[in-house]
Formats: C-alpha cells, structure tokens, sequence
C-alpha cells in the first residue's frame, strides 16, 4: 500500500469512527448523515469506500473504532467445539473470513475483512493450522492468524463410523472439505487386501481405522486417508493375519464381517456372543439377517425395521441375500475384529436388543419370538 493511499486509510478510519459512534440505524441513514469530506472520501476511494461508508448495515460501527461494547466471544460466549482452519499461502482475508463464516466461527466475513483491511493485517496472516471455536469475534481470530497461534490437528473418528460419518466430521471440523474426502474415498485402495466387490459405495470403507489422529500442518486429503488407512494395516498383526487364514476369511472378509458385530453391539461382553451367532448362521446357510447392513443404505437409520423394509432389493439386504454383505458397512475397532476371529463358545442361533442395547439370546426361534416380545 503506497503512502498516499495508507494516509487515505487513516484519514477513513478516524472519519468512519467519528460517523458509526453512536450507530446508524442503516446504512442510508449513515450517507444521509455523511459529511461532504465523509463523502468524497467514499467516491474517491471506489469500491472499497463505498463498501466502509455502507458498513453500518452490518453493526460495524464498534470494530472501526478499535473497541466493542460487547465482551469478546472468546472469552464468555464461545462454543468449546473446536474447528480448525487451515491457511494456506496466497488466501486473502475475504476467503478466509468467507471460511469462518461457513463453518460458524464468525457471524459475518464482511466484518473480519474490513477489520484486517483497517488495521492493516491483510498481509500479516500467517499460514499454518489454527484451533477456533464458534462464535467468536473477527479482531480475536484475526489477532490469533497474525500472530501465528496455529496448532497440530486433532481428531477422533469413533468405531462403527462409516465413511460418510468420517466425511461429515472432518468437514464440520473444518479440516477438509467433506465432498472430496468422499469422492478420493470411493475408489481408494490402499493395500492389495482391498478387494471391494461390485455394488459397494467406496472402496477403502472400513479400512480407515477408527482412533485419536494429529497431523502436521502440511496434510492434505490424501495424507489424512494415508495415515488412517495405514493405521488400520499395522493394527493387523501377523498373529491376526494367520488367525485370519486359518478360519478361511480373507482379509476383506474378516473386516466386513467384523463391521457387522461392531454395528450390533454396544457392550464389550456381546461382541464374541453375536460374532458366534453370525459365524454358526453362515455354517448353516441361513440369512445373517443383521439390521446394521439395511440401516447402510439409509441417510437417516431407523431403530426398528418394517416387514417391508426387509424386501428392499440390494446385496446389502442380508434378510433376503445370504453370507456376508459385498463389503464392510463401518469401521470396526480391534475388539470387533478380534470377536470374529475368537467367538464365544455357545450354540445361540438368535439374538435381539433391548432398548438400552443389551442383547438377549436364544436357541430356537420360538424362544426368540418369547423375548422380542418381552423386551421390544
């Protein structure tokens, strides 16, 4: 910025204060109400001073003054969701605020850009990745990125996520756009035991391992389905693998069908009981007939299915298709998966949920019905 037009910031600046002091009702109040000099500094200025002198309509009149009458966000108001933002070279404070805005850290990007434009921060952020929080004020966030307060990434993906779940996080938490996430998912094969079958929705699904990641500032898409991925592959000993053999599972298999145990129970101790049910069904061709691989296919999951609900066409409808669904429908812990490959010892054929999720069993089907209908 050239000295002329720096004394022309300055000079808007002491005028705007002097005109937003006390608050303009709107903006055609605050031109109404412009002096001559208010005016011309406006016009002359282009767009961009037509831009501060309308700036009243958007409650701007405490930030150009450099104080507020409210407390900051930060301090009393804010969220203690964290999102992060990431800055990259060559952003400009309009694509960052447009950012925060989009992800709910800051009510309105005009007001963060006219607050790093007046103080002259437009070129002091920093790049790097930055922990915010919902809800806080423009001069706070922006005296954070000029300062360069970034920090490592930190997330939980929680097992029995999908991919789809993994997406929406990562995207809320503004750490990568969801969509794209999405779409390098779908055909993402990390390891040749990545062998998804045709009618699956993306091919790495289940293979991203649910646990606590930090990542460096310099991740990306690719870095993050990497390390998740890669993860999961080192939790795979080879005890696991021999195990794995010897029941005659393939690695995919062993993964898809511990996504299903880890899909159906919500305590430890149930995990070999149903993995044992699954595993005697499969031996005896019958349906596995497990809800988790219908409630796959839905957006919006139902607790309890219709009789119609079970007729729905798909090869994930394990009510109509018998063995194993075409591929994983979550990612599942080390505990699901060491379920599948050491079952419980018993000779249940049948299993169902109450309404706190502690499932009940049964040997026969008479029996079964008895229960559904005492803790349903």
């Amino acid at each position: 910025m050239n000295q002329k037009l720096q004394e022309a910031w300055e000079t808007v600046r002491e005028e705007l204060g002097k005109l937003f002091a006390h608050g303009k009702a709107s903006a055609q109040d605050a031109w109404s109400q412009a002096t001559g000099k208010q005016k011309r500094l406006a016009m002359g200025l282009g767009a961009l001073g037509l831009v501060l002198v309308f700036a009243g309509i958007i409650g701007l009149a405490a930030v150009i003054g450099g104080s507020s009458s409210t407390p900051a966000a930060t301090s009393a108001q804010a969220s203690d969701a964290k999102i992060y933002l990431h800055v990259t070279a060559g952003r400009t404070s309009k694509e960052i605020g447009q950012e925060l805005e989009q992800h709910g850290i800051i009510a309105n990007h005009w007001k963060f850009w006219l607050v790093a434009k007046m103080n002259g921060y437009d070129n002091q952020i920093k790049t790097g990745i930055y922990e915010l929080h919902p809800n806080m004020e423009p001069r706070d966030v922006l005296q954070m990125l000029v300062n360069g307060e970034t920090t490592r990434i930190k997330f939980t993906i929680p097992e029995g996520f999908r991919i789809r779940d993994i997406a929406k996080r990562l995207g809320d938490e503004g750490i990568v756009d969801e969509q794209e996430f999405l779409r390098k998912a779908k055909t993402y094969r990390p390891y040749d035991y990545v062998t998804p079958e045709d009618g699956t929705y993306f091919d790495c699904e289940g293979f991203l391992f649910p646990d606590t990641y930090e990542l460096r500032s310099d991740y990306d898409v690719d870095t993050i389905l990497k390390e998740m991925s890669s993860d999961f592959d080192q939790r795979l000993t080879p005890k696991l693998r021999a195990r794995a053999k010897e029941l005659h599972l393939s690695i995919y298999e062993l993964v898809t069908f511990a996504s299903l145990v880890e899909k159906e129970v919500r305590y430890d101790e149930d995990r070999p009981i149903v993995a044992q049910v699954f595993w005697k069904r499969l031996k005896l061709g019958m349906p596995l007939q497990s809800d988790t691989t219908f409630q796959y296919l839905r957006d919006d999951p139902k607790e309890d299915l219709s009789l119609a609900d079970t007729k729905v066409d798909s090869p994930y409808n394990t009510y109509q298709h018998k063995g194993l669904p075409p591929g994983p429908i979550a990612s599942p812990g080390m505990a699901a998966i060491e379920a599948v490959l050491y079952p419980a010892d018993t000779d249940y054929l049948y299993f169902v949920a109450d309404r706190d999720g502690h499932n009940h069993y049964s040997r026969t089907y008479a029996a079964h019905e008895a229960v559904v209908n005492e803790v349903r």
